[in-house]
């Protein structure tokens, strides 16, 4: 049979690469201008191999009991690890993913298509603009992994935005945010001002170092209106082989401070990665 082989497109904003993993059969790295993306594996959807989307699917296997089916927006798409993991995971959810680069969508759906009967749709927009076109209380869940370049767009940064969140999702739904910052977190800090305006629950899974302020990384915001399962997150997110803190209640107001929500004509993207925190090779 065949080797898989690379593939290299130009798309919408940047050059992509579809690179095969040698040690796994059907497994696949995305990446955007050398900065990684996505990793799926076809064979295994439940695998997540990057350490923020673990951390994302353990919030995803704790917002409702297990197997239980839910409607999940996306606003980001890459290679679509999160909406296979979800189908996989919760068989019958319905799935809208919102991926601005549409010539991105075309790569992944030629290379690495998901099954027909996945419920997963696919649309090719912004994602501020589709997210205040749909309908209100329409989703359990809405995931954001937005990222221009290796930073987060500034109008996905704002009140006006969070309120747009907070109204497509349904009472009890959950809003999940891939975010990236360093020390001294004034973006980080900001977004956590800004969510705490509109959801009263919140919590932030981060690695200890990046937390501490010794490296650049990812760190996930989670925001509710109930109560979060933080018990089951802090053990599921301590037992990975990167192990990372759940910071909710006093100690995450404490490490918000006096930030200030974002207003849309004050919005800025997050930090620019220092040289090679997201690269490879």
């Amino acid at each position: 049979m065949d080797e898989p082989i690379p593939v290299t497109r130009t798309v919408d904003h940047g050059t992509a690469k579809l690179m095969p993993d040698i040690d796994r059969k059907r497994a696949w790295l995305l990446t955007v201008d050398g900065a990684p993306q996505s990793y799926v594996d076809l064979d295994e959807p439940t695998y997540l191999e990057f350490e923020y989307a673990r951390r994302l699917g353990h919030v995803l296997d704790t917002v409702a009991r297990p197997g239980l089916p839910l409607d999940a927006l996306h606003l980001g798409g890459g290679a679509l690890t999160l909406p296979r993991y979800l189908a996989a995971t919760r068989p019958g959810s319905r799935q809208d993913v919102v991926e601005a680069d549409s010539g991105l969508l075309d790569l992944v759906v030629e290379h690495l298509p998901v099954p027909a009967d996945a419920g997963i749709a696919l649309h090719g927009a912004d994602a501020r603009a589709w997210l205040e076109t749909a309908p209100a209380a329409s989703a359990d869940v809405l995931i954001a992994d937005v990222f221009g370049g290796s930073r987060v767009p500034a109008h996905l940064t704002s009140v006006a935005y969070a309120r747009q969140t907070a109204r497509v999702l349904r009472g009890d739904g959950v809003y999940l945010a891939n975010l990236a910052d360093a020390s001294p977190f004034a973006f980080l800090r900001s977004q956590l001002a800004t969510f705490s305006t509109v959801f009263e629950e919140l919590a932030l899974i981060a690695e200890p170092g990046v937390l501490r302020g010794r490296r650049f990384g990812n760190a996930v915001l989670v925001a509710s209106h109930r109560p979060l399962d933080t018990a089951t997150l802090t053990r599921r997110t301590a037992s990975d082989a990167f192990p990372a803190r759940v910071e909710h209640g006093d100690t995450l107001r404490v490490f918000t401070g006096d930030a200030k929500p974002v207003r849309d004509e004050d919005a800025v993207p997050s930090p620019e990665p220092p040289a090679g925190a997201f690269s490879i090779g």
